[in-house]
């Protein structure tokens, strides 16, 4: 009886997606200059099916997404040979870097929310308080 469980491909790809996300994090923090590109967080990578290919994304605090972008794809081929030193796998994906901005737009409706749930942030009619409280309509 087989007790270990097949590794289909796709899990394959996941595990190597997760694992290229964590090593470029700790690259890009060695490496990048934070000054210059802001905080990153890496918050996801898509790898293609035959592994060739990785979208990156992730946000960024201290600098705006377009100068972040442009300097991590002008650095992506200089990360990509630090990488192949890391992963030690025939295939290392060409990356490719985007700014997420569905984590910019989470946190836009949390603050959104949190506005609105503040009473005293919305005035009071005080005019008609008076009438309220003395029943007359």
């Amino acid at each position: 009886m087989n007790r270990h469980k097949s590794k289909s491909p796709a899990s394959r790809n996941v595990r190597l997606a997760d694992q290229i996300q964590k090593d470029l994090a700790i690259l890009i923090q060695r490496e990048m200059d934070m000054s210059r590109v802001g905080l990153i967080t890496l918050s996801g990578v898509d790898l293609s099916a035959d592994y060739a290919h990785a979208k990156v994304y992730f946000t960024v605090l201290g600098a705006e997404p377009e100068v972040a972008s442009a300097a991590l794809n002008e650095k992506a081929g200089w990360l990509h040979s630090l990488l192949f030193k890391m992963l030690h796998i025939h295939t290392v994906p060409t990356l490719r870097f985007i700014h997420d901005e569905q984590m910019a737009r989470g946190i836009e409706m949390t603050q959104l929310i949190d506005r609105a749930n503040r009473p005293d942030d919305f005035p009071v009619q005080t005019d008609n308080l008076d009438d309220i409280e003395t029943g007359k309509k």
